[in-house]
């Protein structure tokens, strides 16, 4: 329905003030306009929102369910513009970033602290994507970087990766598993586990390396269940499905659900970060520097 922003100005005034004499000098307006407005609006919605007597006039149920609707339309209109308003000025602006679930770490989190402390002015959105999924979106201009994990064995054109974080893989098990005393375990000696792991589809660099250690190791994982993401996968060992090799850093998200066991040899996967070429600049660029610092 095409209601205009005057008509609805126009019904709120008088809503709250019952009385088109006082909604008139409020809106310094007079009260023929003002009258004319609200049948407008009345014709227009097919239902009479007054009630209207000799000295007195009221909500109808109609009017006072509209009302509930419209009455912070004014309030979100001014903050929208003061938003567009701040933004134009360079006082504020979005930063939409994409992660997935196996790096949310103590050291992302911290970069976060860091960044909201001293930009405070940007708004900074968090997106649950597999890495695949991050990287059209990149590609795509939907968002302006990702933290997707490994670097893929493939790099998308137009895509740079930069390197954050160094984190050590270990090994999940179910809690009362034939591992799950063990103060580190040998990949050669899973060669007989059910694996569960992240789905090719979603994180193609990670499964590909994981796959790669166990080749190494002697052996073809027996991967019986994949998700798309890590934390899934971390669950499902946690409901006794099999074993998983994951980084080290799920473990606190999953409490005493599961038992995360050290590697030997203690392998590890580098974090990169993902963005567009050439548009290092603005948030992102601050952004950036934040990653590549030691605190980072």
């Amino acid at each position: 329905m095409d209601y205009s922003l005057r008509e609805i100005e126009c019904f709120i005034a008088v809503a709250e003030e019952l009385s088109f004499t006082r909604a008139a000098r409020r809106l310094h307006l007079a009260q023929p306009p003002l009258s004319r407005h609200i049948r407008t609006l009345e014709e227009k919605m097919g239902a009479i929102l007054f009630a209207r007597e000799p000295r007195r006039i009221s909500l109808t149920t109609a009017g006072s369910l509209f009302y509930e609707e419209v009455c912070n339309v004014p309030r979100l209109l001014t903050r929208a513009g003061e938003a567009a308003r701040r933004c134009a000025l360079g006082e504020t602006s979005r930063l939409r970033l994409g992660f997935v679930s196996a790096v949310m770490n103590d050291a992302l989190i911290e970069c976060f602290r860091n960044y909201r402390h001293q930009q405070p002015a940007v708004q900074v959105m968090l997106h649950d994507l597999p890495p695949n999924e991050q990287l059209k979106a990149i590609a795509e201009g939907h968002l302006d970087g990702g933290f997707v994990g490994i670097i893929p064995s493939v790099r998308p054109s137009g895509i740079q990766f930069i390197s954050w974080h160094q984190e050590p893989l270990v090994c999940y098990v179910p809690v009362g598993h034939r591992l799950a005393d063990l103060r580190s375990v040998s990949l050669a000696s899973l060669a007989e586990e059910s694996f569960i792991g992240v789905s090719h589809d979603s994180a193609p660099a990670f499964s590909a390396h994981v796959r790669d250690l166990c080749k190494a190791a002697g052996f073809r994982p027996r991967l019986i269940l994949e998700s798309p993401r890590a934390q899934a996968v971390a669950l499902m060992v946690a409901a006794g499905s099999g074993i998983a090799i994951l980084p080290a850093a799920l473990e606190q998200f999953m409490k005493k659900s599961v038992c995360a066991i050290p590697l030997k040899g203690t392998p590890k996967i580098t974090h990169v970060f993902a963005c567009q070429k050439g548009r290092l600049q603005g948030p992102l660029a601050h952004l950036i520097r934040l990653i590549r610092s030691p605190k980072g």
